[in-house]
């Protein structure tokens, strides 16, 4: 038994970026087995693996941030990827391969679709980006945050749980702000999935037209599109182009126009 040990732990060791893939696809295996299973289906598997992220990556900074290299003998400062099995996870994780992501999701849009719905879905997502920033700044600045690099930062995180990090990554927000973005992110995206199905008809959710205003105003993909899922599967594919749009409109105006303005205002 020991031996299997010794081998895994040098191939983790040895492999880092390797390792980080089999790690990833662990933790997203055991986020889709408990959206199915034990939320069936009501909780999306993305908002479950960064749950489970986000959980791994505050054990990985308890455990770490108290200890220092013995071989330097300098504090470690990288958290989870301190720990040789996981360096790897400090490339994956890096900025490079998250904007790849959002490039890669908005290749599966075309912008001649989103025109059949007309200028309305247009409104909704400038609206929808607006109104969630202004709603994250508020809350930003009465919980203390006073100057435009935080409150813009957490205000983009209230935009989706990707525009935040990437608004505080150009912004030169601190590591706590960008993750209080994230987490702003996390808790909208679980609120849409949560709600949509609930009130769907209530609001008149059943059409493709209204699915992509939906998905223009609220934005935060993973939610829209499990809430839809959970609603009518047929609304999915709509709902999921304007929200594609709008992760992207979002990190072209929060950096810019949007922090501008909050700067102004501050």
């Amino acid at each position: 038994m020991k031996a299997v040990l010794d081998i895994m732990v040098d191939f983790f060791t040895g492999n880092g970026f390797i390792a980080s893939f089999i790690v990833v696809g662990l933790l997203c295996l055991v986020s889709d087995f408990i959206s199915k299973k034990i939320t069936k289906g009501r909780i999306h598997a993305s908002a479950i693996a960064i749950v489970l992220g986000l959980v791994l990556a505050y054990i990985g900074g308890v455990v770490m941030n108290s200890g220092v290299d013995p071989a330097t003998g300098v504090q470690y400062k990288k958290g989870l990827a301190d720990i040789a099995m996981f360096t790897g996870v400090g490339f994956l994780g890096s900025s490079m391969l998250r904007d790849f992501t959002i490039v890669s999701t908005a290749f599966g849009a075309k912008i001649s679709e989103i025109k059949k719905c007309g200028l309305v879905a247009i409104i909704a997502l400038f609206l929808g980006i607006v109104s969630s920033f202004v709603f994250g700044g508020v809350v930003a600045y009465a919980f203390g945050y006073k100057d435009a690099v935080s409150v813009a930062t957490i205000g983009a995180g209230a935009v989706t749980f990707v525009v935040g990090p990437v608004t505080g990554d150009a912004l030169g927000a601190t590591a706590e702000v960008i993750t209080l973005s994230i987490a702003a992110g996390v808790i909208k995206s679980i609120a849409v999935m949560l709600v949509t199905p609930v009130v769907a008809k209530k609001v008149g959710l059943t059409t493709p037209r209204a699915a992509m205003i939906f998905g223009g105003l609220m934005g935060t993909t993973s939610g829209t599109t499990a809430g839809l899922a959970a609603t009518d599967p047929a609304l999915v594919p709509y709902g999921a182009m304007t929200s594609t749009f709008y992760t992207g409109l979002g990190c072209l105006l929060c950096p810019s126009v949007l922090y501008a303005l909050t700067e102004l205002i501050l």
